[in-house]
Protein backbone atom coordinates (compact mmCIF):
# COMPACT_ATOMS: atom_id res chain seq x y z
CA UNK A 1 0.00 0.00 0.00
CA UNK A 2 1.20 2.88 -0.85
CA UNK A 3 1.65 6.43 1.07
CA UNK A 4 -1.27 8.15 -0.80
CA UNK A 5 -3.86 5.33 -0.04
CA UNK A 6 -2.45 4.95 3.30
CA UNK A 7 -3.29 9.08 4.00
CA UNK A 8 -6.76 8.74 2.32
CA UNK A 9 -7.82 6.21 4.63
CA UNK A 10 -6.75 8.05 7.51
CA UNK A 11 -8.59 11.48 6.10
CA UNK A 12 -12.16 9.35 5.81
CA UNK A 13 -11.34 7.47 8.85
CA UNK A 14 -11.33 11.33 10.81
CA UNK A 15 -14.43 12.20 9.02
CA UNK A 16 -16.62 9.59 9.91
CA UNK A 17 -15.42 9.86 13.68
CA UNK A 18 -16.27 13.27 13.75
CA UNK A 19 -19.77 12.58 11.97
CA UNK A 20 -20.52 9.84 14.46
CA UNK A 21 -19.34 12.07 17.88
CA UNK A 22 -22.22 14.79 15.96
CA UNK A 23 -24.60 12.38 15.44
CA UNK A 24 -24.10 11.00 19.15
CA UNK A 25 -24.36 14.43 20.30
CA UNK A 26 -27.79 14.66 18.45
CA UNK A 27 -26.71 17.57 16.73
CA UNK A 28 -28.38 18.30 12.90
CA UNK A 29 -27.21 20.94 10.46
CA UNK A 30 -29.08 23.76 10.43
CA UNK A 31 -32.06 23.62 7.97
CA UNK A 32 -32.23 26.61 5.22
CA UNK A 33 -35.71 28.21 5.73
CA UNK A 34 -37.81 31.09 4.35
CA UNK A 35 -40.28 32.79 6.66
CA UNK A 36 -43.16 34.96 6.77
CA UNK A 37 -44.81 36.69 10.02
CA UNK A 38 -48.33 36.23 11.39
CA UNK A 39 -50.87 38.97 11.14
CA UNK A 40 -54.08 40.20 12.33
CA UNK A 41 -55.55 41.33 9.57
CA UNK A 42 -59.13 41.88 8.01
CA UNK A 43 -60.46 38.75 5.98
CA UNK A 44 -63.12 38.18 3.45
CA UNK A 45 -63.59 34.13 3.05
CA UNK A 46 -63.72 33.93 -0.85
CA UNK A 47 -64.69 30.90 -3.13
CA UNK A 48 -62.89 30.38 -6.67
CA UNK A 49 -66.20 30.64 -9.72
CA UNK A 50 -65.50 30.02 -13.18
CA UNK A 51 -65.53 32.83 -15.41
CA UNK A 52 -65.52 33.33 -19.58
CA UNK A 53 -63.32 36.30 -20.59
CA UNK A 54 -65.63 38.42 -23.45
CA UNK A 55 -64.37 41.11 -25.74
CA UNK A 56 -66.43 44.21 -24.97
CA UNK A 57 -66.41 44.79 -28.78
CA UNK A 58 -67.09 41.26 -31.30
CA UNK A 59 -69.01 42.40 -34.10
CA UNK A 60 -69.25 41.50 -37.58
CA UNK A 61 -68.65 43.25 -40.44
CA UNK A 62 -71.86 43.86 -43.01
CA UNK A 63 -71.69 44.97 -46.51
CA UNK A 64 -72.38 48.54 -46.92
CA UNK A 65 -73.65 48.47 -50.51
CA UNK A 66 -75.04 45.93 -53.13
CA UNK A 67 -72.16 44.86 -55.42
CA UNK A 68 -69.23 42.50 -56.22
CA UNK A 69 -66.41 42.64 -53.66
CA UNK A 70 -63.16 44.15 -54.75
CA UNK A 71 -60.74 43.52 -52.00
CA UNK A 72 -61.08 41.40 -48.32
CA UNK A 73 -58.94 41.22 -45.53
CA UNK A 74 -57.58 38.23 -44.51
CA UNK A 75 -58.80 36.60 -41.44
CA UNK A 76 -56.30 37.00 -38.49
CA UNK A 77 -55.11 40.28 -39.14
CA UNK A 78 -54.24 42.61 -36.37
CA UNK A 79 -55.69 45.95 -37.95
CA UNK A 80 -55.78 49.32 -36.17
CA UNK A 81 -58.79 52.18 -36.13
CA UNK A 82 -59.77 53.39 -39.79
CA UNK A 83 -57.64 50.63 -41.38
CA UNK A 84 -59.37 49.60 -44.57
CA UNK A 85 -61.09 46.01 -44.14
CA UNK A 86 -63.48 45.82 -47.37
CA UNK A 87 -63.28 47.37 -51.08
CA UNK A 88 -65.91 47.26 -53.53
CA UNK A 89 -66.59 47.57 -57.05
CA UNK A 90 -67.22 50.91 -56.75
CA UNK A 91 -67.83 51.45 -60.95
CA UNK A 92 -71.42 51.39 -61.05
CA UNK A 93 -71.73 54.33 -58.44
CA UNK A 94 -69.49 55.88 -59.83
CA UNK A 95 -71.19 56.31 -63.19
CA UNK A 96 -74.62 57.10 -61.06
CA UNK A 97 -72.34 59.50 -59.73
CA UNK A 98 -71.46 61.13 -63.08
CA UNK A 99 -75.46 60.87 -64.92
CA UNK A 100 -76.71 62.67 -61.54
CA UNK A 101 -73.80 65.42 -61.82
CA UNK A 102 -75.21 65.97 -65.31
CA UNK A 103 -78.81 66.28 -64.49
CA UNK A 104 -78.24 68.80 -61.54
CA UNK A 105 -76.16 71.03 -64.38
CA UNK A 106 -78.84 70.71 -66.52
CA UNK A 107 -81.57 71.32 -63.85
CA UNK A 108 -79.15 74.45 -63.19
CA UNK A 109 -79.70 75.66 -66.71
CA UNK A 110 -83.43 74.89 -66.68
CA UNK A 111 -83.85 76.86 -63.48
CA UNK A 112 -81.89 80.18 -64.77
CA UNK A 113 -84.01 80.14 -67.92
CA UNK A 114 -87.60 80.13 -66.41
CA UNK A 115 -85.87 82.50 -63.64
CA UNK A 116 -85.59 84.85 -66.41
CA UNK A 117 -88.69 84.44 -68.10
CA UNK A 118 -90.71 84.65 -65.00
CA UNK A 119 -88.70 88.03 -64.60
CA UNK A 120 -89.71 89.20 -68.17
CA UNK A 121 -93.24 88.19 -67.47
CA UNK A 122 -93.31 90.19 -64.19
CA UNK A 123 -92.04 92.97 -65.84
CA UNK A 124 -94.22 92.84 -68.68
CA UNK A 125 -97.08 91.91 -66.50
CA UNK A 126 -96.72 95.21 -64.53
CA UNK A 127 -97.23 97.15 -67.56
CA UNK A 128 -100.43 95.19 -68.41
CA UNK A 129 -98.88 93.65 -71.65
CA UNK A 130 -99.19 89.98 -70.65
CA UNK A 131 -101.59 87.83 -69.60
CA UNK A 132 -102.55 86.46 -65.87
CA UNK A 133 -102.58 82.68 -67.17
CA UNK A 134 -98.75 83.23 -68.83
CA UNK A 135 -97.61 84.20 -65.52
CA UNK A 136 -99.16 81.47 -63.59
CA UNK A 137 -97.67 79.24 -66.06
CA UNK A 138 -94.49 80.21 -66.03
CA UNK A 139 -94.01 80.54 -62.43
CA UNK A 140 -95.59 76.73 -61.70
CA UNK A 141 -92.62 75.96 -64.56
CA UNK A 142 -89.86 77.44 -62.02
CA UNK A 143 -91.25 76.27 -58.81
CA UNK A 144 -90.83 72.54 -60.40
CA UNK A 145 -87.47 73.54 -61.94
CA UNK A 146 -86.44 73.88 -58.34
CA UNK A 147 -87.93 71.03 -56.79
CA UNK A 148 -86.57 69.17 -59.33
CA UNK A 149 -83.13 70.38 -58.58
CA UNK A 150 -83.25 69.53 -54.83
CA UNK A 151 -84.31 66.23 -55.47
CA UNK A 152 -81.57 65.39 -57.87
CA UNK A 153 -79.30 66.81 -55.34
CA UNK A 154 -80.30 64.43 -52.65
CA UNK A 155 -79.94 61.48 -54.94
CA UNK A 156 -76.66 62.22 -55.61
CA UNK A 157 -75.80 62.62 -51.79
CA UNK A 158 -76.75 59.23 -51.53
CA UNK A 159 -74.87 58.28 -53.82
CA UNK A 160 -71.35 59.72 -52.67
CA UNK A 161 -73.25 58.24 -49.52
CA UNK A 162 -72.81 54.30 -51.19
CA UNK A 163 -69.57 55.47 -52.01
CA UNK A 164 -68.41 55.89 -48.92
CA UNK A 165 -69.77 52.79 -47.73
CA UNK A 166 -68.42 50.52 -50.55
CA UNK A 167 -65.19 51.41 -48.57
CA UNK A 168 -65.22 49.55 -45.03
CA UNK A 169 -62.98 50.60 -42.41
CA UNK A 170 -62.15 49.04 -39.00
CA UNK A 171 -64.46 50.53 -36.06
CA UNK A 172 -61.57 49.77 -33.73
CA UNK A 173 -58.29 48.38 -33.01
CA UNK A 174 -58.34 44.65 -33.35
CA UNK A 175 -58.81 41.26 -34.99
CA UNK A 176 -60.12 39.42 -37.76
CA UNK A 177 -61.72 36.18 -36.09
CA UNK A 178 -63.52 34.99 -39.28
CA UNK A 179 -64.06 35.87 -43.10
CA UNK A 180 -67.33 34.57 -44.91
CA UNK A 181 -67.05 35.81 -48.48
CA UNK A 182 -64.15 36.10 -51.33
CA UNK A 183 -62.78 38.97 -53.72
CA UNK A 184 -65.09 38.30 -56.54
CA UNK A 185 -68.86 37.32 -54.89
CA UNK A 186 -71.63 39.62 -55.42
CA UNK A 187 -73.08 40.37 -51.74
CA UNK A 188 -76.26 42.38 -50.74
CA UNK A 189 -76.35 45.07 -48.27
CA UNK A 190 -76.58 44.02 -44.66
CA UNK A 191 -74.32 40.57 -45.57
CA UNK A 192 -72.06 39.70 -43.28
CA UNK A 193 -68.49 39.68 -44.45
CA UNK A 194 -65.94 39.47 -41.92
CA UNK A 195 -66.43 39.40 -37.54
CA UNK A 196 -64.01 41.17 -35.61
CA UNK A 197 -62.91 41.56 -32.42
CA UNK A 198 -61.53 43.81 -30.39
CA UNK A 199 -58.85 42.40 -28.19
CA UNK A 200 -57.73 45.38 -26.60
CA UNK A 201 -60.83 45.95 -24.11
CA UNK A 202 -61.64 42.64 -22.33
CA UNK A 203 -63.86 41.60 -19.83
CA UNK A 204 -64.84 38.24 -17.56
CA UNK A 205 -68.38 37.28 -17.01
CA UNK A 206 -69.42 35.20 -14.36
CA UNK A 207 -72.91 33.69 -12.71
CA UNK A 208 -72.53 34.31 -9.14
CA UNK A 209 -75.06 32.27 -6.49
CA UNK A 210 -77.51 34.98 -5.96
CA UNK A 211 -76.32 34.37 -1.96
CA UNK A 212 -73.35 36.32 -2.49
CA UNK A 213 -74.92 39.40 -3.89
CA UNK A 214 -74.64 41.53 -0.18
CA UNK A 215 -70.28 40.94 -0.65
CA UNK A 216 -69.74 42.15 -3.89
CA UNK A 217 -69.88 46.08 -4.56
CA UNK A 218 -69.68 47.86 -7.91
CA UNK A 219 -65.66 48.86 -8.52
CA UNK A 220 -64.46 46.34 -5.97
CA UNK A 221 -61.46 44.55 -6.96
CA UNK A 222 -61.35 41.02 -7.09
CA UNK A 223 -58.58 38.61 -8.51
CA UNK A 224 -58.67 36.94 -11.87
CA UNK A 225 -56.36 33.98 -12.61
CA UNK A 226 -55.85 31.08 -14.76
CA UNK A 227 -53.01 28.27 -14.51
CA UNK A 228 -50.38 30.89 -16.02
CA UNK A 229 -51.56 34.18 -14.95
CA UNK A 230 -52.84 36.07 -12.04
CA UNK A 231 -54.03 39.55 -11.85
CA UNK A 232 -56.62 42.25 -10.11
CA UNK A 233 -59.92 43.72 -11.66
CA UNK A 234 -62.30 45.86 -11.19
CA UNK A 235 -65.82 44.84 -11.15
CA UNK A 236 -67.84 47.61 -13.95
CA UNK A 237 -71.41 46.24 -13.66
CA UNK A 238 -73.85 43.95 -11.63
CA UNK A 239 -76.37 42.93 -13.15
CA UNK A 240 -79.19 42.01 -10.52
CA UNK A 241 -81.31 39.79 -12.33
CA UNK A 242 -81.18 35.77 -10.83
CA UNK A 243 -81.90 33.15 -13.11
CA UNK A 244 -84.64 31.77 -11.22
CA UNK A 245 -83.68 28.38 -11.93
CA UNK A 246 -79.62 28.54 -11.12
CA UNK A 247 -80.29 31.12 -8.64
CA UNK A 248 -77.15 33.28 -9.92
CA UNK A 249 -76.78 36.83 -11.20
CA UNK A 250 -74.29 37.92 -14.07
CA UNK A 251 -71.03 39.71 -12.93
CA UNK A 252 -69.02 41.53 -15.10
CA UNK A 253 -65.31 42.83 -14.57
CA UNK A 254 -63.10 44.70 -16.61
CA UNK A 255 -59.52 43.63 -17.20
CA UNK A 256 -56.90 46.58 -17.25
CA UNK A 257 -54.99 47.30 -20.53
CA UNK A 258 -51.69 45.87 -18.86
CA UNK A 259 -52.89 42.51 -18.43
CA UNK A 260 -55.12 41.77 -21.87
CA UNK A 261 -51.92 40.07 -23.64
CA UNK A 262 -52.30 37.35 -21.16
CA UNK A 263 -56.06 36.78 -22.13
CA UNK A 264 -57.85 35.32 -24.97
CA UNK A 265 -61.36 36.35 -25.29
CA UNK A 266 -63.38 32.95 -24.86
CA UNK A 267 -60.65 31.49 -22.49
CA UNK A 268 -62.44 30.14 -19.11
CA UNK A 269 -60.48 31.42 -15.73
CA UNK A 270 -61.10 31.79 -11.99
CA UNK A 271 -62.21 34.65 -9.78
CA UNK A 272 -61.76 34.79 -6.21
CA UNK A 273 -65.52 36.28 -5.01
CA UNK A 274 -66.21 36.95 -1.12
CA UNK A 275 -68.66 34.68 0.18
CA UNK A 276 -68.78 36.18 3.73
CA UNK A 277 -68.66 39.79 5.70
CA UNK A 278 -64.88 40.72 6.37
CA UNK A 279 -63.94 39.79 9.70
CA UNK A 280 -60.73 40.49 11.46
CA UNK A 281 -58.52 37.48 12.60
CA UNK A 282 -55.25 36.13 13.15
CA UNK A 283 -53.85 35.10 10.14
CA UNK A 284 -50.78 33.26 8.33
CA UNK A 285 -49.60 32.56 4.68
CA UNK A 286 -50.80 29.12 2.96
CA UNK A 287 -47.47 27.84 2.36
CA UNK A 288 -46.94 27.92 6.16
CA UNK A 289 -49.57 24.59 6.37
CA UNK A 290 -48.27 21.30 7.14
CA UNK A 291 -51.22 18.66 6.74
CA UNK A 292 -50.86 16.00 8.59
CA UNK A 293 -53.63 13.12 8.46
CA UNK A 294 -54.64 13.96 12.56
CA UNK A 295 -53.16 17.24 12.37
CA UNK A 296 -52.36 20.86 11.15
CA UNK A 297 -49.41 22.63 12.35
CA UNK A 298 -46.76 25.30 11.42
CA UNK A 299 -43.18 25.25 12.26
CA UNK A 300 -42.45 28.52 14.63
CA UNK A 301 -38.63 30.26 14.08
CA UNK A 302 -37.96 31.84 17.70
CA UNK A 303 -35.52 34.88 17.54
CA UNK A 304 -32.69 31.63 18.24
CA UNK A 305 -33.05 30.09 15.06
CA UNK A 306 -34.83 27.34 16.48
CA UNK A 307 -38.38 25.63 15.08
CA UNK A 308 -40.54 24.64 16.93
CA UNK A 309 -43.81 22.90 16.19
CA UNK A 310 -47.29 24.36 16.51
CA UNK A 311 -50.87 22.83 16.26
CA UNK A 312 -53.53 25.03 14.78
CA UNK A 313 -56.70 24.98 13.56
CA UNK A 314 -57.49 26.17 10.22
CA UNK A 315 -60.52 28.65 9.57
CA UNK A 316 -61.71 30.57 6.26
CA UNK A 317 -58.92 31.99 3.66
CA UNK A 318 -58.42 34.84 0.68
CA UNK A 319 -55.76 34.55 -1.26
CA UNK A 320 -52.63 33.49 0.02
CA UNK A 321 -53.54 33.75 3.64
CA UNK A 322 -55.57 31.80 6.05
CA UNK A 323 -57.16 32.40 9.30
CA UNK A 324 -55.90 30.00 12.29
CA UNK A 325 -56.47 29.49 16.04
CA UNK A 326 -53.56 28.37 18.07
CA UNK A 327 -50.55 29.52 20.52
CA UNK A 328 -49.21 32.08 18.11
CA UNK A 329 -49.61 35.55 18.05
CA UNK A 330 -49.51 38.58 15.66
CA UNK A 331 -45.63 39.15 14.60
CA UNK A 332 -44.26 35.62 15.09
CA UNK A 333 -42.19 34.38 12.20
CA UNK A 334 -43.12 30.87 10.97
CA UNK A 335 -41.60 28.86 8.13
CA UNK A 336 -42.68 29.00 4.76
CA UNK A 337 -40.27 27.00 2.60
CA UNK A 338 -38.25 23.97 3.89
CA UNK A 339 -40.67 23.68 7.06
CA UNK A 340 -41.62 20.11 6.44
CA UNK A 341 -38.45 18.23 6.90
CA UNK A 342 -37.81 20.37 10.22
CA UNK A 343 -38.33 18.76 13.62
CA UNK A 344 -39.14 20.66 16.80
CA UNK A 345 -36.07 22.26 18.02
CA UNK A 346 -34.04 22.13 15.21
CA UNK A 347 -31.51 24.67 14.31
CA UNK A 348 -32.83 26.43 11.34
CA UNK A 349 -30.98 28.95 9.10
CA UNK A 350 -33.26 31.86 8.20
CA UNK A 351 -33.23 33.11 4.17
CA UNK A 352 -34.71 35.95 2.95
CA UNK A 353 -38.40 36.64 3.21
CA UNK A 354 -40.85 34.45 1.14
Amino acid sequence: MNMFTIKSVVLLSSLLCVGNFAYAQGEHPSSPVKIEVVKNTNLSPSANLLGTVYSSSNVAITAGVNGQLQWIIEPGSYVNEGDTLVKMDTLPLELLQLEKQAQIKRENINLAYLKRELARLQTLKAQNNTAEFQLDQTRSKYELAAADLEIAQLKLKQINDQLERAHIVAPFTGVITERLEREGSDVNRSQVLLRFIDTENLQVRLFVPIRYMAFIKRDKTLTVFSDTYQTKARINAIIPSADPRSQTFELRITLDNDSVQYWTAGELVKVEIPVQAEIQTLAIHRDALILRRNETYVMKIDQDNTAHKMTVTVGDGQGDWVAIKGDLEAGDNVAVRGAERLQDGQKVSVQNKA
